[in-house]
């Protein structure tokens, strides 16, 4: 049987136990920290960069209770879209070179699925109306690390969805005819936390939902920055630690569209908008979260004000270990997007963002921005056994490079070898 085909292990008298409230894996926060993903389940190698067939992404993903390794980096370019099965790891640190990017077309997530380390990038050829990536009616999924651009309408897209986490993601660079961050639409338990977001026209996201929104950068926004819900449905956003930096495309409203049935919890959060390459901003005050033709907000537990209702408590218990806002600029910067080895595309706009204010463009194609260019495969790690753990790893650790079954073994920590090492292979692209 080829590498290629997912490996079925026989576990040889090991149980597979089951940790309740098992962190998807360490360093994992918000609603969706509880994610299993493919823990217990089969390993299935990437072995091409082929849009279908044995060895493709798109097989990998397509059946439940797998997680998924690479064995070379580069860009797979897909025709049509994605959708992602339940219960899946996608470990994009596995990848060697300067990692995996999905070109193309719209990817979509089901339930419990942990996505680690990956770039998805959309395309101008993709339909008027898509997202680039999607995750609608899930439940418990983690997005860790993981860099979403070129949306043709938004780049993400979150509907339906109960207990999901976007943590250091790069969210930027949509594309025509929107050029739109992200649009949650009434979700349930979302946090999103240390993410960058950055030349998007609108919507760094529109929360339109019930949402811990802790320590990101909204960075060059166009018309607006953060978006309330404004709709009849109350919604309810806990805005905690934030930086706002305008840059070279930014208007004023770097809040935006918030009414009464928007409850908002906010403190520490920053703007500024100087546009001078100084981070010196100001502190974010209540009447930045209501209209300018009325008087500042007073705080209420219940009671509307036109602009946002306000709230003296947090809506949330919180699930986020918080930094002041300019920690997390600094945290930001290091890691968002898919950082171990940054890509050509993500150094660049890191670069804008490194220029506090005066570097930046909304675009509106990938053409314009200088397309995706071509990626290094690398090298793998000899992996004899297939089970998707280096043999190296395997020896330090007094394991059998010829035993897959090892693989699936937890211990006390409630983590299997596998995710053991791939949480080891993570931790190393962390900039200290």
């Amino acid at each position: 049987m080829l590498k290629s085909i997912y490996l079925t292990l026989c576990f040889s008298g090991f149980a597979v136990l089951t940790h309740a409230q098992q962190l998807a894996f360490p360093g994992a926060e918000g609603f969706g920290r509880f994610a299993t993903g493919g823990r217990g389940g089969t390993i299935y190698h990437v072995t091409n960069l082929n849009d279908t067939g044995e060895g493709s992404f798109r097989d990998a993903v397509s059946k439940a209770d797998r997680t998924v390794v690479f064995d070379l980096g580069g860009v797979i370019k897909i025709k049509e879209g994605i959708l992602v099965a339940p219960k899946v790891t996608i470990a994009g640190q596995t990848a060697p070179g300067n990692g995996i990017v999905i070109y193309g077309n719209k990817v979509g997530f089901s339930t419990n699925d942990i996505v680690r380390y990956m770039r998805f990038r959309g395309s101008i050829t993709m339909p008027r109306g898509a997202c680039t990536v999607v995750a609608d009616n899930a439940t418990d999924v983690i997005f860790d690390h993981v860099t979403v651009e070129w949306g043709r309408w938004d780049n993400f897209h979150i509907k339906g969805t109960t207990n999901i986490t976007l943590q250091y993601c790069l969210i930027g660079e949509p594309i025509d005819p929107q050029r739109f961050g992200a649009l949650f639409e009434d979700p349930h338990n979302v946090t999103v936390h240390h993410c960058l977001w950055i030349d998007n026209h609108s919507r760094n996201p529109k929360a339109k939902a019930g949402i811990e929104f802790v320590n990101n950068v909204i960075y060059n926004w166009g018309v607006n920055g953060l978006v309330g819900g404004h709709s009849g449905a109350d919604h309810f956003q806990d805005v905690i630690g934030n930086y706002f930096i305008a840059g070279p495309n930014s208007g004023h409203a770097f809040l935006g569209m918030f009414t009464s049935t928007d409850h908002v919890y906010h403190k520490g959060n920053y703007v500024d908008m100087d546009k001078d390459g100084v981070l010196n901003g100001r502190r974010v005050s209540d009447s930045d979260f209501v209209s300018k033709k009325v008087k500042p907000a007073i705080l209420v537990d219940s009671n509307s004000v036109k602009g946002a209702t306000l709230m003296k408590e947090p809506n949330f218990k919180g699930n986020v270990k918080i930094d002041e806002a300019v920690i997390a600029y600094q945290k930001v910067m290091k890691e968002a997007g898919a950082s171990i080895n940054r890509d050509a595309v993500d150094t660049r706009i890191i670069g804008y963002l490194k220029t506090i204010g005066k570097e930046g463009k909304i675009f509106k194609t990938e053409a314009d921005a200088g397309g995706q260019g071509e990626m290094a495969a690398g090298t793998a790690p000899k992996d004899t056994d297939g089970d998707g753990i280096a043999d190296d790893w395997e020896i330090s650790h007094k394991l059998d490079p010829k035993k897959g079954s090892d693989a699936q073994v937890i211990g006390k920590d409630g983590y299997s070898n596998l995710e053991r090492y791939l949480n080891e292979l993570a931790n190393k692209g962390i900039k200290k």
